[in-house]
């Protein structure tokens, strides 16, 4: 597998062009003045391999995973499209048509989604986590041909980018390979660095929405530290604890037991370059009130304070966590993901820090920082309300 990270995602975005990151991943398979719009993805599938991309809030990467002896294809498309992205006008309306169709029908036409973007663009006020990845529509509307290119100009560079390669290789020759490829390709002349901070909230923020739904849905969450603070070990296994599978705390009771809802989760999103958020959710059961959902949650929540976790259930937790990760290994593809994320968050070398941290964390750990974090004050809780045809 060969990867290509660049330190880029909707963070970076200015306001009033938000999902400009995502749009310009989808004009990277557009084509060069040697290579063609879709050709890129053609070689590559010609020489029996795959390829795609993605777009978060921190980063934007590209993959291809192929034999070995092909990578040189890889090297050789990457870096042409770093430096001569063509950027047809023809083709940017055409893309622009399809991000917003994708727009459409991920979230404008899927009622949870939408309440989950209103949850967390009410979550944070300042910072530019604010606004989703694949951008507000009024925005994906307005991004020109210039807006693209001044965005593509600025954060696709060799002093903004990060490669990660796995499987069977010869690290000097890649290496050699590469700095033949990308070597001569000049850094940026300028670019933005985000520095935003979200300010600290100082009370509940509760939004609803109406929409056309078949059952009440619920998504409330907490401003969290991101890794490698030290106390996001303990909130990995806090979320696993909660929401590991139908043995969990939240299945088991609200789902199994009390049969208020259909499905609850909890999800502690560690892995971003800021603060970010832990987050639960859940959809009423048929004929059951949200309300009851909600304290439900809570009282979940407040358990996990006042009484200490198991040794048992928070060993359970670790071991998820840890065979989840080893298991990964497994996958060529995953071994350069999760070098390439960690070095996108400040170290290829945080990845073994990350296991070691989690096998120290406590009961007690698990508990102060459900007490520390969790509470109402850093709360921001939408309600999906469904409203009948």
């Amino acid at each position: 597998t060969f990867q290509i990270w660049y330190r880029v995602g909707s963070r970076d975005e200015p306001a009033g062009k938000s999902g400009i990151s995502h749009l310009l991943e989808h004009m990277m398979f557009k084509g060069t003045p040697k290579y063609s719009s879709k050709a890129f993805s053609k070689m590559v599938k010609r020489k029996g391999g795959v390829d795609n991309a993605f777009t978060t809030k921190d980063y934007t990467m590209y993959y291809q995973t192929l034999a070995s002896d092909r990578i040189d294809i890889s090297i050789e498309l990457e870096a042409d499209r770093m430096q001569n992205l063509i950027l047809d006008p023809k083709e940017v309306i055409a893309e622009r048509n399809v991000v917003m169709e994708e727009r459409r029908m991920r979230y404008d036409d899927d009622p949870q989604n939408s309440l989950y973007e209103e949850v967390i663009a009410a979550a944070f006020k300042s910072h530019s986590y604010h606004w989703p990845v694949i951008g507000w529509m009024s925005d994906i509307s307005s991004i020109e041909r210039s807006d693209l290119l001044s965005h593509y100009r600025a954060y696709y560079s060799p002093d903004n980018a990060v490669i990660a390669v796995s499987g069977d290789v010869q690290a000097d020759e890649i290496i050699k390979k590469i700095k033949a490829s990308f070597g001569s390709i000049p850094p940026a002349s300028s670019r933005t660095v985000v520095t935003s901070k979200e300010t600290e909230q100082k009370g509940e923020r509760r939004i609803s929405l109406k929409r056309e739904a078949e059952l009440p849905y619920i998504i409330t969450v907490y401003h969290t530290p991101s890794f490698p603070h030290p106390d996001s070990y303990a909130l990995e296994v806090l979320g696993m604890i909660l929401s590991g599978g139908k043995s969990s705390r939240l299945y088991r009771s609200i789902v199994y037991e009390k049969k208020l809802a259909i499905g609850a989760s909890a999800d502690y999103s560690g892995f971003n370059k800021d603060p970010y958020l832990f987050l639960f959710d859940a959809t009423a059961a048929p004929g059951k009130d949200i309300k009851d959902v909600e304290n439900a949650l809570y009282a979940e929540i407040e358990k996990i304070k006042k009484e200490l976790p198991s040794e048992r259930e928070v060993q359970k937790a670790k071991n998820q966590i840890e065979a989840s990760f080893v298991m990964g290994q497994d996958s060529i593809y995953f071994q350069a993901e999760i070098t390439g994320m960690f070095e996108m968050l400040g170290s290829w070398k945080l990845k073994e820090q990350h296991l070691e941290n989690i096998r120290k964390t406590t009961p007690e750990d698990v508990s102060r920082v459900a007490k520390k974090y969790l509470h109402e004050d850093n709360r921001t809780l939408g309600i999906l309300i469904p409203i009948k045809k």
